[in-house]
């Protein structure tokens, strides 16, 4: 039923544009199952969120935040014919995707905490930068505009009809990530994707020209908290 699903998932994702193509899935999927050999957890559980995290995510559906959870529950009851697993995925689904610097995570079991952070894992590093440029461009958003600066946002809703710069999108949620991490293994790792991105960062307003000092998308707070 697993490689059903996984054959699935992966049909519907392999024409899809590069920041949320199959590729991010499989990655999500090889950093839950790491994180699993580490935490613990049911791996059934584990992979399956992973699979189906992003089976209908709300930025490709009119910022529908239900949906996928909905689509996942199906899927699960379609194949595995269980209303207990297909709850516990739906679950996992609705609570993964960020909404908000200053909104909350929602409370997940050991299974949802890790599946959250092997998706928030692909956000961050070097392909976190990659997807993050790629979802921009295919949006027609540009790379960066001083005069729009971040914004730490309240709802989903806001985060959601956000249409900033990418440099933008690092300080209202890449940033962030590292700190919400929910398991050790995926923090160690988030740590070193957070230099590289901040290294990123300061190389990047080098070569546009850009003080950052004193100004809104200065770096030291983020260097203090290494």
């Amino acid at each position: 039923m697993l490689q059903e699903i996984y054959d699935k998932v992966r049909e519907k994702f392999s024409s899809l544009e590069g920041s949320h193509d199959w590729f991010h899935i499989e990655r999500v999927l090889q950093n839950a199952r790491l994180i699993q050999e580490k935490e613990g957890g049911d791996l059934l559980i584990i992979e399956l969120g992973a699979l189906l995290h992003d089976i209908a995510d709300h930025k490709f559906h009119d910022n529908d935040f239900e949906i996928g959870s909905k689509v996942a529950k199906r899927w699960v009851m379609e194949f595995f014919n269980n209303e207990e697993l297909a709850c516990k995925i739906e679950e996992i689904v609705s609570a993964v995707s960020y909404k908000g610097a200053n909104v909350k995570d929602i409370s997940l079991s050991l299974e949802g905490k890790i599946v959250r952070d092997a998706d928030r894992l692909d956000a961050i590093g070097a392909v976190g930068i990659a997807r993050a440029f790629a979802y921009g461009g295919s949006k027609h958003r540009p790379l960066f505009n001083e005069r729009t600066t971040p914004v730490l946002h309240n709802s989903k809703e806001s985060y959601a009809a956000s249409k900033s710069h990418t440099i933008n999108h690092f300080y209202e949620k890449l940033l962030l990530l590292v700190d919400r991490m929910e398991t050790n293994t995926a923090r160690s790792i988030g740590n070193e994707r957070q230099v590289f991105m901040l290294n990123f960062l300061e190389q990047f307003f080098k070569e546009v020209n850009f003080s950052i000092e004193d100004s809104v998308f200065d770096l030291t707070s983020f260097h203090d908290q290494r």
